[in-house]
């Protein structure tokens, strides 16, 4: 079974799990035990949002090695983006009837919209924020951070304190962001009921749809020339800075990339679960989702949307059971994981299946082996 198989077999599961419980809601009788609620299409919705952010993380994490601690900034920004639109679409349907002005603006006293709501009346626009935002702030923050050469425990450091200072910024009331509320009492999307179960499903699907295109786009993307460069700047970044290649491009690019990946996640989530707030920013967060990556195996993609689907149905499940135990079983699998499934569970796969995920190795690039020739020569 090659990688190719792998992308197949990927995808399949993705969209045909999708189809067929949207088939099982709306196809069988509510009383029938085939019958999928209205709770687990919305799960699943939310599930398949945190995928999308898995293979963000692991696009940078898994290729490039950057270990980012704060992607969930820009999942949570990507959030926001539709929450305004959202909020937009409320008008007069709110508790103060303001046709304008949200309910939480009109609650601390403003009495006109900010200028950066501009424009969220209207859908695309929100979408297209949704990726410039997350985009621009991850090229501000690549550009000095790669330019400077900053890496390993230091850029994770850094990332984690980007997240944890965008989520003090927007519990600030004065922000206009609604606080440490949030937006929340959405109504519609598109002119289609939030609450209406078809609404709910179609948006099920539109996320396993978006989720198995941001697959094929990062599949190849790590599957080209760029890909190749950028597992040698991982594996070995000096030898191939010597090589004539600029690792900070590389970097930033594949950086801005995840993060506008992330964005689009972030939007699909908040419609789905009803609420967006700055607790979406927490670096707890981000740093779960650096765990489901673990999990599943990094740098397969594959793994990144097994982990983030199968840590968090673990997590609905034990939270519903024993909720205070929760953060110390996902403490406990993270140092299981890393002590013994280093390579996470798609690495049982290429125990047995080598051929499944090529291990990715400095040769990948023409020219490094060269490079590791010349180096034996001069140190002989």
């Amino acid at each position: 079974m090659r990688a190719e198989r792998l992308t197949v077999v990927t995808l399949g599961c993705v969209l045909g799990g999708a189809v067929l419980l949207a088939a099982l809601n709306l196809l069988t009788a509510p009383a029938s035990d085939l019958h999928a609620p209205n709770f687990v299409i919305s799960l699943v919705g939310k599930y398949l949002c945190y995928a999308i952010l898995a293979l963000a993380i692991d696009l940078v994490w898994g290729y490039a090695g950057i270990l980012t601690l704060g992607h969930g900034a820009f999942f949570a920004l990507g959030g926001y983006a539709m929450g305004m639109y959202l909020m937009r679409q409320i008008g007069v349907r709110g508790v103060y009837a303001n046709p304008t002005l949200p309910d939480f603006m009109v609650f601390i006293g403003w009495n006109k919209l900010p200028w950066y709501w501009y424009g969220f009346d209207h859908f695309w626009f929100a979408v297209a924020m949704a990726m410039l935002v997350p985009g621009i702030l991850a090229f501000a923050f690549g550009w000095f951070a790669f330019r400077s050469r900053v890496s390993g425990v230091y850029l994770s450091i850094i990332t984690q304190a980007l997240t944890y200072a965008l989520m003090l910024a927007f519990f600030r009331n004065d922000m206009g962001f609604g606080g440490n509320n949030g937006m929340t009492d959405f109504k519609e999307i598109l002119g289609f009921p939030l609450n209406r179960e078809t609404t709910s499903v179609g948006l099920m699907l539109i996320t396993a749809l978006v989720l198995s295109a941001a697959f094929v786009l990062t599949h190849a993307m790590t599957g080209s020339r760029f890909g190749k460069v950028l597992i040698a700047v991982r594996d070995t970044e000096s030898r191939t800075r010597f090589l004539g290649y600029r690792p900070e491009s590389y970097k930033l690019v594949v950086w801005l990339a995840s993060a506008m990946i992330a964005g689009i996640g972030g939007a699909l989530y908040v419609p789905q679960v009803g609420i967006i707030n700055p607790s979406e920013f927490a670096p707890g967060n981000s740093i779960e989702a650096v765990i489901w990556v673990a999990v599943g195996g990094r740098g397969t993609l594959a793994g990144a949307v097994l982990g983030a689907i199968l840590v968090n149905l673990a997590k609905t499940m034990l939270t519903s059971a024993l909720p205070e135990v929760w953060l110390f079983a996902i403490g406990a699998l993270f140092i299981l994981v890393t002590l013994f499934l280093p390579r996470g569970i798609m690495g049982l796969f290429t125990t047995c299946l080598p051929a499944v995920v090529p291990e990715a190795t400095p040769d990948a690039v023409p020219g490094i082996a060269a490079a590791k020739s010349a180096a034996s020569e001069i140190a002989g």
